[in-house]
């Protein structure tokens, strides 16, 4: 029997598991499927947060997951330029490569 890595656990287990549990069981375990909002939801709020505060490292990932939450790439377009006034232009288009990059891993290969 295979056991599926998670994310947490691939990206940052090995140094600290406790946290990886943390990001499995509370908070995509829990917080992510409180009611209230819907995951589409809590993508979008999710990505104009990581935007506007600089947490590029994890905006990939949070794209791609707002991808597959329903957000499309028009939104995430709106979304970035959006903030570029309420979290400023170069805060924005820093984001855009992460944008890009997102795009790309979730396109099918050869198109």
């Amino acid at each position: 029997m295979t056991e599926t890595i998670s994310a947490a656990r691939a990206a940052f287990g090995d140094v600290a598991p406790g946290l990886a549990d943390y990001s499995d069981n509370v908070l995509f375990g829990d917080v992510w499927n409180r009611p209230g909002l819907s995951p589409r939801d809590r993508s979008m709020i999710t990505v104009a947060c990581l935007v506007s505060l600089y947490r590029f490292n994890e905006l990939p990932f949070h794209i791609r997951k707002a991808l597959e939450n329903g957000v499309t790439r028009a939104e995430i377009g709106e979304l970035i330029t959006h903030l570029a006034f309420y979290a400023g232009w170069p805060t924005a288009a820093t984001a855009i490569p992460a944008a890009r990059r997102a795009f790309e891993d979730m396109s099918p290969r050869g198109q």
